[in-house]
């Protein structure tokens, strides 16, 4: 009998040693799945309902197969269509109104020229918007001076640009802004006794 009980010890205890042991290599195997590129990628898929080729970036092909993006940047759907047109005057009036400004503040000058679009107040397209005249003056000063088609376009407001086009808005509504340091003070007037003030960056205030 207690040659008996120790056999029965042994084997349970052989049990629990490959149980333990299966379940580690498990382990194993399973954080070592989940640290690759194609796993990661899977997740993100299911989590966020879309495939590998919504992403931004070239993907490339391992040799395991494994795919491997470059960018981790989701690609969205645009907000806006524009036209080549539109685009170009996009570019160019934020350029000239926010060539010295930092992100924010390109993407805050793109932003309401898009809330204008968007409003009844204002015409339908960038281009309309950007050359409107109001009282017998066109509404930017770049159209007025001439710096509209002088300027070159950076990188940084392309990507601004791009940023608004995809819906990302940080305007609070704004339909309006001034550069108060160098605009006519009786402009200035007009907007502070018909405007409401909503928040002032870099060299602009923003109204709506």
């Amino acid at each position: 009998m207690y040659k008996y009980k120790k056999s029965i010890t042994a084997l349970l205890l052989c049990h629990v040693i490959f149980a333990v042991s299966w379940f580690t290599v498990k382990e194993l195997q399973i954080n070592r799945i989940a640290s690759t590129p194609a796993f990661q990628i899977r997740f993100m898929e299911e989590q966020a309902g879309l495939d590998a080729s919504s992403f931004m970036g070239m993907i490339t092909e391992a040799s395991s197969g494994q795919r491997i993006v470059d960018y981790n940047v989701l690609e969205r759907e645009a907000k806006y269509t524009l036209s080549q047109e539109d685009y170009d005057v996009l570019l160019r009036i934020v350029e000239a109104e926010a060539g010295c400004e930092d992100m924010k503040g390109k993407m805050l000058v793109a932003g309401v020229v898009m809330n204008r679009v968007e409003s009844s107040k204002f015409p339908d397209t960038v281009k309309e918007v950007v050359f409107q005249k109001g009282n017998g003056t066109v509404q930017f000063s770049p159209v007025r001076d001439g710096r509209l088609e002088k300027v070159k376009v950076s990188e940084e407001t392309k990507e601004a640009v791009k940023r608004v086009l995809y819906g990302e808005d940080i305007t609070e509504g704004a339909l309006y802004f001034a550069a108060r340091k160098y605009a006519d003070p009786e402009r200035m007037k007009w907007f502070d006794n018909r405007l409401t003030l909503l928040f002032s960056y870099g060299g602009h205030e923003f109204f709506s």
